[in-house]
């Protein structure tokens, strides 16, 4: 359902087309790497604070990230800066994609980050398993570990393994590969 501090992805493209507005994108740089509108800024949600001073309060801000509540949250930071326009792409890039609309990709090809997840909790549940069948059953409590995780995570929408594997040396993406417009430096 949309909101009135939601824009929906056609009206984002039209929005874009017709200028005066700013569209930033809120994920982390490897995600913004993978997949972007062009002309997007990026300025990951733990950055808002500290950068908002890079962005036009007289102009209407559009924020979006992968499928909405990391926007939602960026949104709400901006209009408690002081910004008075600020709307949330309703789904993401996600939606954004869906509707057939176009997306840009930096030049390293990096896995995507939810594979990463899924791949290091898939890891780690099979190592305390077998660890528990075969060495002690206190590994079990690694397996108990990481489902807390997920279920924090499904829960809360904040994924702590996510942001922490974004900042491996394989997911950095350099300033080289992107516009400036498009990324930070």
């Amino acid at each position: 359902m949309k909101t009135d501090a939601c824009i929906l992805p056609r009206e984002l493209a039209a929005a874009l087309e017709a200028g005066g507005c700013q569209l930033i994108d809120v994920r982390e740089p490897v995600e913004h790497a993978e997949s972007h509108v062009s002309g997007a800024k990026l300025l990951p949600l733990g950055q808002v604070e500290a950068r908002c001073g890079e962005l036009d309060k007289s102009k209407p801000v559009m924020v979006m990230c992968q499928a909405g509540k990391r926007g939602a949250a960026a949104a709400d930071k901006l209009r408690a800066l002081g910004f008075s326009d600020v709307r949330n792409l309703e789904g993401g890039i996600l939606a954004w994609k869906s509707a057939g609309l176009p997306c840009a990709t930096g030049s390293k090809a990096v896995m995507p980050l939810m594979r990463q997840v899924q791949i290091t909790i898939g890891f780690f549940v099979l190592l305390g398993s077998l660890l528990t069948v075969y060495v002690d059953p206190r590994w079990i409590y690694l397996c108990m570990f990481f489902g807390a995780g997920l279920m924090f995570a499904g829960l809360s929408g904040f994924c702590g393994l996510a942001m922490v594997l974004a900042k491996m040396p394989w997911n950095r993406v350099d300033g080289a590969s992107c516009s400036k417009t498009s990324c930070c430096s």
